[in-house]
């Protein structure tokens, strides 16, 4: 068997691959070091790599989630344990709403047939290209004097839920096209309606789009900033809302910040991992025709 022949690689390349990933990595390196070392130790002008790492930092953030008090704490702030769990809620409700009506709605556009069907579909995906700072201003005064309903978390979670619907529809719309026909009319033959042929037919062979789309509409419900420090009020401000207020001109605790920067990536990243199977399916799914 002739032995497999490499083309040799310019060093370029590689110093390149090693910037990339210093530049990806590096910060978050930064971040979890400053997170465990103390306020003094990070404001030192002696500062190294070389350190006592602590916990004291994520014992501050979680004081009033944990099953001890900290000895080192005199005053435990709930805000960010509060803004924790705004964020889970209205980021996996958000979600799940985003995906059942997208779903449907996408389902709608590709395989019924009505009067401005097309132009339907093209309007999604130019709603999507619209900034959230283009939205703020109108968003912020229908909530505020139609519905008045700014400073809740369902008025946060409909606008996430308005601000990601086009997405997930244009994402959909991919996948469903690509389920045969052939298999819901032998359902339908087979004495199925039709909420029987879309949950039990079309949903289960698209659940790598419907990974795909969940994990992008998680990820950017968790780390909207713009709009929740608009609508939000002191009980229903997310974490990085909570992050940016805790930044004062005469007092900013660095370790408490970088440790709460770090318990804010955790949610994503299980989030991830739980849909990691269908996550490379969902990515690749339409790109090659067999």
């Amino acid at each position: 068997m002739a032995d497999k022949v490499y083309d040799k690689q310019n060093p370029a390349f590689y110093a390149l691959i090693v910037a990339l990933v210093v530049m990806s990595v590096g910060p978050i390196v930064l971040m979890l070091m400053t997170s465990l070392k103390l306020n003094v130790d990070i404001m030192s002008d002696t500062a190294s790599l070389f350190f006592m790492p602590t916990l004291r930092n994520y014992e501050t953030a979680l004081c009033d989630m944990l099953w001890y008090a900290p000895q080192h704490v005199e005053y435990c702030d709930p805000t960010f344990g509060r803004a924790l769990m705004n964020s889970l809620t209205i980021a996996i409700i958000s979600t799940a709403l985003t995906l059942v009506i997208g779903c449907m709605a996408a389902y709608a556009i590709v395989r019924f047939r009505f009067m401005g069907r097309d132009t339907v579909s093209l309007t999604t995906l130019v709603m999507r290209m619209v900034p959230p700072a283009v939205l703020l201003v109108p968003v912020f005064g229908i909530w505020t004097f139609q519905f008045q309903i700014d400073g809740t978390k369902m008025g946060i979670i409909l606008v996430y839920v308005a601000m990601n619907l086009p997405f997930v529809i244009w994402i959909l719309q991919s996948f469903i096209i690509q389920v045969p026909i052939q298999l819901e009319e032998a359902a339908r033959m087979d004495g199925a309606g039709p909420f029987q042929v879309f949950f039990l037919v079309v949903l289960p062979i698209i659940k790598p789009g419907l990974a795909a789309a969940s994990i992008f509409t998680f990820r950017i419900a968790w780390n909207e900033f713009l709009l929740a420090n608009a609508l939000a009020d002191r009980n229903s401000r997310t974490v990085p809302v909570t992050i940016v207020n805790s930044l004062t001109e005469y007092d900013i605790d660095w370790g408490v910040i970088m440790a709460t920067g770090m318990l804010l990536a955790v949610p994503p990243i299980i989030f991830t991992f739980v849909a990691s199977r269908q996550i490379i399916t969902g990515m690749t799914a339409g790109a090659v025709k067999g």
